[in-house]
């Protein structure tokens, strides 16, 4: 078995961390920003040091190569994310690039014998933190190989078409014209190129810790539904306007949700998970009475018909009054949850045990590039732990020991793919 270097681990972890470095101890590090460039930079000046070919697509996915005895060979790749949301921490993504430079560097510097091309890659705009949506352009790339019920979602002109949540009327494709890092379509990954995809990710949930685990076999991303829930109602004055009489949208909003929130806890289902993270307000003005209000509902479960049970109580809200309000329920977004190539999980599973490092199998309830990817060559993840359970946040913790383990059992299941 082969274990790669935790202090080179360490050493990428502190370099990258300082690109984009929001002073608090994590990043804000935009896809195609000033900052991204930096973090490119120093993927392509240490892939280089190593001999590796740098190559970059028409979406700025960039790739980094190192040759295998066999040059007709399909291409094995591991990757993520150089991207964070705002405030986001050192970890998110950007382990997955550190992680597959590591096996490259110890592929190189070991000599170890493979026949397959080895590439460490990085995906733009995985977040989608200024320009949405997020896993832009792994969805874009994987467009053709998605189910059609939903790959419009990233269409290429709709995509490019994007504007900037910062800078309206400033679209992704404009921004991505000039990009130091866009290159060209042919070099975009391709079943006819590349053999298999891993995506090595901290888990950014409790479980692996709560259950005393360094490591998560991951079988499969989540199915995942967001709802608009949206309360029309009438706006008066404040002041003035009597109690009895109102129509007010907040109000009737929260009623429906406390609803919802009992109706769907009255399924039982330990392991569904659903939020309300986003709310719109109409007019916002604190001398008004709200004649709208919109909240989102984020719903997430593997089995299909877990989710259909929350859907159908979603929709029973839709056309009726709360509170004198006419309620309307809209779908957002809606994806099907999807399950990693069995035999990768498979050498994922037997690098961990053969290590001796402590896992167990585990799903993902955040989206990720790999269950784009899924769709179009064979794929799976590796989760590390992450303390305390946070991502998203400055707080955001693995150490440089279980960012190495997690490599460690990439490069191996990678040679065992090689093998194949």
């Amino acid at each position: 078995m082969y274990k790669c270097d935790v202090n080179k681990m360490a050493n990428k972890i502190n370099t990258f961390a300082q690109f984009g470095d929001a002073g608090h101890g994590g990043v804000t590090r935009y896809s195609l920003s000033e900052e991204a460039i930096m973090a490119r930079d120093e993927f392509v000046k240490r892939m280089e040091a190593i001999g590796a070919v740098i190559e970059c697509d028409d979406l700025a996915n960039m790739y980094a190569t190192i040759p295998g005895s066999d040059p007709e060979a399909k291409r094995i790749v591991m990757g993520s994310h150089c991207d964070s949301v705002r405030n986001g921490g050192n970890y998110d993504g950007i382990l997955g690039v550190m992680g597959a430079m590591e096996v490259l560097e110890t592929i190189v510097e070991q000599e170890i014998p493979h026949k397959h091309p080895m590439t460490a890659m990085i995906f733009t705009n995985e977040e989608g933190s200024e320009f949405p949506p997020c896993m832009m352009c792994s969805g874009t790339m994987c467009h053709d190989y998605m189910p059609e019920r939903f790959r419009g979602n990233f269409e290429f002109n709709k995509m490019m078409a994007s504007e900037s949540i910062w800078n309206p009327g400033v679209t992704f494709g404009e921004k991505l014209s000039t990009f130091k890092y866009k290159g060209d379509i042919a070099n975009r990954m391709s079943p006819e190129k590349y053999k298999a995809l891993f995506e090595l990710h901290i888990e950014q949930g409790p479980i692996l810790e709560d259950a005393g685990k360094d490591v998560g076999v991951v079988t499969c991303v989540l199915g995942q539904m967001i709802y608009r829930v949206k309360f029309y109602g009438q706006a008066a004055h404040a002041g003035t306007f009597p109690m009895k009489k109102r129509k007010d949208a907040f109000f009737a909003a929260s009623g429906a949700l406390r609803y919802l929130h009992e109706e769907i806890d009255k399924l039982g289902h330990e392991d569904l998970v659903y939020t309300t993270g986003e709310v719109v307000i109409r007019p916002c003005v604190n001398t008004v009475i709200p004649d709208f209000f919109d909240f989102s509902i984020d719903v997430r479960h593997e089995n299909p018909e877990v989710l259909d049970q929350v859907r159908n109580i979603l929709l029973s809200l839709d056309g009726k009054e709360w509170d004198g309000c006419p309620c309307e329920v809209v779908l957002g977004w809606n994806r099907d949850t999807v399950y990693f190539n069995e035999e990768l999980v498979g050498y994922v599973r037997e690098s961990v045990e053969e290590l001796e490092i402590p896992y167990m199998d585990i799903n993902s309830g955040a989206g990720h590039d790999a269950q784009y990817v899924s769709y179009m060559i064979p794929t799976t993840m590796i989760f590390v732990v992450s303390k305390d359970g946070l991502s998203h946040t400055e707080l955001e913790f693995s150490t440089p020991e279980q960012c190495t383990n997690g490599a460690s059992v990439m490069l191996n299941a990678v040679l065992k793919a090689d093998k194949a």
